[in-house]
């Protein structure tokens, strides 16, 4: 990774990008893909698109998605303390301790979420963190304090922490799942102009918002895209660090390669077509089974207009939807590497239908 890939990286995960607040996100996404593609456009929503070839008539989409869990003010007390709800799959255990960022129209207000000191809880009887008692300080002592700091029912709130690495052979942060992707997209298009790739089609690299709520943002580009062909690219659990079962929850860990899906929604010709690249290009990769459907954008693709031809690669990531989200630095290139490679073999008009 060279040093503007790195600075683009750092930036775009520690942005906060909340599911349905993905606007500044999205802006520094297309602000870096723009000298990579011909044209670039945005729908209502705030999904993002970056297209080589925007003249072709065969239309290859990768895509990631922008959107990061996080929490929405749903009550202020009388004494000041702010009680939340989800935005997204939000995990109310590691709450208590954290630091937050509250967005508000004046600018980011500060807050804490609270939990009462291990010298006062009743060991017998401990009460874990839940929705109903997880609260933040935002250092007021009444309702009208915090209103007149910009917080309000409905202000969206995120965690404070931002990325690192670890050993130098990691990313850690929160959003990897899945601003990761974002960044994987992206260097996809910038090697294609780096390497001044000629494709035989309109390839259309896709952020899509609010995946983290039921798929919605992909659902909205893929039926204004109609895509011949698509490629999604989302994370996937490691199995391998502490308290998964294998024989539940698959088998796949950092560092040994992109995952790639089975399931009802991939397309098993497009899935042995990247297996194949895969193959050739001698890129390690993995395997996962996908129960009914993916929980991706992925099945938002497959299933849009007519039926689109679609698959998954998945990066394996530690500590999904927390804080410290942890993903191998060698997976994170493999998988530009399948992308890169995949859209350079294709050729325009491929059919991908089974019966023929």
């Amino acid at each position: 990774m060279d040093k503007k890939s790195r600075e683009f990286l750092v930036k775009y995960l520690n942005n906060a990008s909340p599911t349905g607040f993905e606007a500044s996100g999205q802006q520094i996404w297309l602000d870096y893909i723009k000298p990579f593609t011909d044209s670039q456009f945005t729908d209502t929503y705030g999904t993002a698109v970056g297209v080589i070839n925007p003249e072709a008539e065969f239309k290859v989409v990768i895509e990631a998605h922008a959107d990061e869990i996080s929490w929405f003010v749903n009550y202020i007390g009388d004494d000041g303390y702010i009680y939340v709800v989800r935005n997204g799959g939000s995990d109310h255990q590691i709450a208590p301790s954290k630091r937050v960022n509250i967005h508000t129209d004046k600018g980011v207000v500060k807050g804490v979420f609270g939990w009462p000191a291990i010298h006062v809880r009743d060991r017998s009887s401990e009460k874990a963190p839940t929705l109903k008692n997880i609260f933040i300080d935002v250092g007021c002592e009444s309702k009208e304090e915090v209103e007149k700091l910009g917080v309000h029912v409905g202000s969206v709130i995120t965690f404070e922490d931002e990325v690192m690495e670890l050993n130098e052979k990691y990313w850690c942060g929160r959003a990897l799942d899945n601003r990761i992707g974002g960044f994987m997209i992206a260097e996809v298009a910038r090697e294609l102009s780096k390497n001044k790739v000629k494709l035989p089609f309109g390839l259309y690299v896709v952020n899509a918002v609010q995946e983290e709520i039921g798929l919605r943002g992909a659902e909205m580009i893929a039926a204004r895209i109609k895509p011949d062909v698509a490629i999604i690219t989302d994370v996937c659990h490691d199995t391998h660090s502490p308290m998964y079962d294998k024989k539940l929850q698959g088998d796949q860990k950092c560092g040994s390669g992109p995952v790639l899906a089975y399931g009802p929604a991939v397309h098993n010709n497009l899935l042995k077509m990247l297996i194949k690249t895969a193959e050739k290009s001698k890129i390690p990769f993995q395997r996962l089974a996908s129960s009914r459907s993916t929980g991706t954008d992925t099945d938002a693709f497959a299933y849009s207009n007519d039926g689109v031809p679609s698959a998954l690669i998945s990066l394996p990531l530690k500590y999904m939807h927390t804080t410290v989200e942890t993903a191998h630095k060698d997976d994170i290139d493999k998988v530009i590497q399948l992308m890169y490679e995949f859209v350079c073999q294709l050729k325009s008009g491929h059919d991908f239908s089974y019966l023929k």
